[in-house]
């Protein structure tokens, strides 16, 4: 199975239609702190596996980071974990602020 790929202007549109979507930020805790987005929950890369019980495998989830590398990493552990509904933002956290919300600081 295959982890679909999500533009950030693609994204903004599902988070508008109110779409059910668990973000989930793969970041660092200071990357976090200095930029992210609303109600997106962060899980540093490196705890995933430790902390796999905290996500729903049912719920559909995006998965973040500052450019799209590392969240593609989590993305692919999670669909081998079981994971059917993953989805990776493409670009990151820095296409977000470039195409969707400027207010969201570039680093």
């Amino acid at each position: 199975m295959t982890v679909k790929q999500l533009s950030a202007t693609e994204l903004k549109n599902r988070l508008q239609q109110e779409d059910k979507l668990f973000l989930l930020d793969v970041r660092e805790p200071d990357e976090f702190a200095y930029a992210h987005i609303a109600n997106s929950v962060l899980i540093p890369l490196n705890q995933i596996p430790k902390r796999l019980g905290e996500l729903d495998p049912r719920q559909e989830i995006v998965v973040i980071c500052h450019h799209g590398m590392r969240s593609q990493q989590a993305a692919n552990y999670l669909v081998q974990s079981g994971f059917r509904n993953i989805t990776n933002l493409t670009g990151g956290i820095d296409a977000w602020s470039c195409n969707c919300d400027s207010s969201v600081r570039r680093y």
